[in-house]
Formats: C-alpha cells, sequence, structure tokens
C-alpha cells in the first residue's frame, strides 16, 4: 500500500538547518521501496536547498497535508500541527519537560501520532538513531577552538563557517598543541565522535594506568566509563549492569583524574540518581587541576558543576569561578572555561542530516513496508490516534494533565 511521507519544514528559533533526508537520500528510499512517495515542504532555511529536491525529481510545496507521515527534526509548534497524521520529530517531552507539557497536550488533542526520534529503539532498548556522534565531533572541535581563543594559541574558525566536516578537520591540520592531559567520558557515540577529533590531531591514546601516574612531554589523552570514575561506596566490586539498574551504592571517583587533567571533554550519558562526576566543592580544592570542560552532554545543574546553564553557538564560551560558584566572562584568570552548546549537531547541518538519514533509511522507513517486523515501530509510538498515550507512556499521564 503507497504511503506519502513529508520532510516538513523546521520552524523553531533559533532556526535548524537540518533535515531527516537529503535529496540523494530521498532517491534511496523510493528506490529501495517503490510504494514510497515522498514530497518536501518548501524551506528557506534548509542545508539542501528547495531546488536540490525538485533536481531529484521530487515535488516541493508549501502544504504538505496530503502526507501520510511528517518528518522533521525538531519540535513542531502547536499551530503547526496536522491532525490525524503520524508525526517523527524530537518532542522533547519523554522526561517531562515542563516547556513542552502543551505540545504533547495539543498531539493528543488533535489525535496524532508522535514516534519520537528518541524512542527509536532495539529489542534491548537501545537508541537506534540520533545526532550524537556529530555532537561530539563538534563539540570537541568547540574545545580545542575555545583553547585556542582564551589561551592565545591559536584561531579556529567557528564550525557553522565551515562547509562539511572535511573542512573541519582542515582547520585543524593548521593548529599546534602545548603540552596538556586531556580526560574523555562515554563509550558511546557522542564519544566517538568525540574520539575522532582527539585521534585527527594526532594525540596520543594512553592507557588509564599511564595517565593517572605519568608526566608527558606531549599532548595526551584518556578516555573513561562509569567504571573508572565511579567507585563502591563499601569497596566492593564494580557491577556494571546493576549500576546502570540502580546507581545507589555507588560514589564518584572522578577526583583521580581531575588531579591530574588540563582539560575534560564530556561524552558521558548520566543517568538519572548517578553520582555526579564533580560538585561544586570538588572543584573548589586545590588539587582540582582542570582548566577548561567542552561539556558536549550538557546536564545544566547537573554532574558537571561548571555547567551553569547551556551556552550558545553563538556565544559557545563563558567562565567558571569555582570559588565564587559563579559565571564570569571566558577568560577571568583562574576560572574554568566552559563550552556547553546543547545544539551542536545544527553547527554542521550537512553532515549530520546525511548521517542521520542512513540511519532512519536502515531502521526505520522499512517498517513501514514490512508489517514492522521488528518491532520499531510498535516501541517508538507515543501517542495513539485515539488521543491516548501509548502502554509504555502512561507514565507521562500526569505531567500531560498538568501535575
Amino acid at each position: 500500500m503507497p504511503i506519502t511521507f513529508a520532510l516538513i519544514k523546521e520552524r523553531k528559533n533559533p532556526p535548524d538547518r537540518r533535515v531527516v533526508f537529503s535529496p540523494q537520500e530521498c532517491q534511496e528510499v523510493i528506490k529501495k521501496f517503490p510504494d514510497a512517495r515522498i514530497i518536501v515542504e518548501a524551506s528557506e532555511i534548509r542545508v539542501f536547498p528547495d531546488q536540490a529536491y525538485r533536481d531529484a525529481g521530487f515535488v516541493v510545496k508549501d502544504d504538505v497535508s496530503e502526507a501520510d507521515v511528517l518528518i522533521g527534526v525538531k519540535e513542531v509548534p502547536v499551530d503547526a500541527l496536522i491532525p490525524n497524521k503520524k508525526y517523527f520529530f524530537f518532542s522533547h517531552t519523554i522526561k517531562k519537560q515542563p516547556y513542552n507539557r502543551k505540545l504533547l497536550q495539543a498531539i493528543l488533542e488533535k489525535k496524532i501520532e508522535l514516534f519520537d526520534h528518541e524512542t527509536i529503539v532495539n529489542d534491548h532498548h537501545h537508541r537506534l538513531i540520533g545526532f550524537g556522534y556529530y555532537a561530539g565531533l563538534v563539540g570537541a572541535y568547540n574545545g580545542f577552538r575555545g583553547l585556542g581563543l582564551r589561551d592565545g594559541l591559536y584561531d579556529l574558525p567557528k564550525v557553522e563557517t565551515l562547509h562539511d566536516l572535511e573542512a573541519v578537520k582542515n582547520e585543524l591540520d593548521k593548529i599546534n598543541l602545548p603540552t596538556l592531559k586531556i580526560i574523555l567520558s562515554g563509550t558511546g557515540k557522542v564519544a566517538r565522535g568525540a574520539k575522532e577529533i582527539l585521534d585527527h590531531l594526532k594525540i596520543r591514546e594512553v592507557t588509564d594506568a599511564e595517565y593517572l601516574s605519568m608526566q608527558f612531554n606531549e599532548p595526551v589523552y584518556c578516555l573513561i566509563d562509569v567504571t573508572e570514575y565511579n567507585k563502591r561506596s563499601d569497596g566492593g566490586e564494580f557491577d556494571k549492569e546493576g549500576f546502570y539498574e540502580n546507581p545507589e551504592g555507588y560514589e564518584s571517583d572522578f577526583m583521580k583524574y581531575a588531579q591530574v587533567s588540563d582539560m575534560f571533554i564530556t561524552g558521558h550519558f548520566y543517568g538519572n540518581g548517578a553520582p555526579y562526576l564533580f560538585t561544586k566543592e570538588d572543584a573548589k580544592k586545590p588539587e582540582f587541576k582542570i582548566n577548561f570542560v567542552a561539556d558536549i552532554s550538557c546536564d545544566v545543574n547537573g554532574p558537571i558543576a561548571s555547567t551553569l546553564r547551556a551556552s550558545t553557538i553563538a556565544e559557545p564560551f563563558y567562565g567558571y569561578d569555582a570559588k565564587r560558584e559563579q559565571e564570569v566572562p571566558f577568560g577571568t584568570p583562574n576560572s574554568i572555561g566552559v563550552m556547553a552548546v546543547d545544539n551542536l549537531p545544527c553547527e554542521l547541518p550537512k553532515d549530520s542530516s546525511e548521517g542521520f538519514g542512513q540511519m532512519f533509511l536502515e531502521h526505520v522507513i522499512p517498517a513501514f513496508f514490512n508489517g514492522d517486523a521488528n518491532g520499531i515501530l510498535s516501541r517508538a509510538q507515543m501517542t495513539q490516534s485515539n488521543g491516548q498515550l501509548r502502554e509504555r507512556f502512561r507514565y507521562l499521564q500526569s505531567y500531560v494533565n498538568g501535575a
């Protein structure tokens, strides 16, 4: 049975130039799935211009209400939602975010079937698609850009002024780094993106034992995961699965790294109830040596004490005065430099769109034509056409009700 998909215009401010499918990926979809039809909502900001979709053979129009499935990136404004449709976008409601309560209420009122990109998971509930890898790439680059600006070492351009990832790496080839020790946390897509930047800079990766015990005359980095920056409070053996299920009884063991590091790039996922990596009290200690934090994870007032707020692409850096526990101008002597942009992939719209589209094509589109054989759509669907939450998302009912 034919299905019409629409790529919708991004309407959120600040403007987001990303899209789920490039023109070439649209061609891949209809080639693999003859029953798929794609139309494109006209947009003046999208990284791929309207004409590129027309040239690829797709209809571009202002009204896409004929589509069965509407696919976007960021939240759709309430007044732009078309009733009785299927929608894919990041709704930012699954953690009961107060600022999007009205959005979820409207989705239910309009009897829309919502599939959040964050809820597209496999049968082990591991996320299948996302922009994390690109957040890691841009976040690490921004960290080195901030270091160069603050310390007068070199001048890297903003990522948003560069055409693609290749151009980003070409800029990195022009800089020389001083001797410094960098800690990178995490093992997922974000950390993988950040690691790619570190490796491109030819920064040597060293083992945990080497990092903690040795001095170096070159830049080095160490990659750590939850088992290395946390420990059992009772001194017992670390149980990784147990930690993820219930982190009570564990405490941070991050200070051993903070004592020997100059820069911290955060690529970790922070789970509710897990120990903070470093607290405001930790940052005040004389032995705390980190002076720049590229906080890609960006959990405000959370596990990274210096992240007081999200920064912006326009103004990506600020300073943190640990003694006074407050923000100060970037570059203030004895402050910690902070990069905490929370929409990093927006700076690399072409590459991040193409990467996201490949994942969406691999994992989501087939489900529409194979009877959802792997349960992708069933697990991802948050709301039903009868205006009710799906069983897995009933925990949001009190949030919808305003409680």
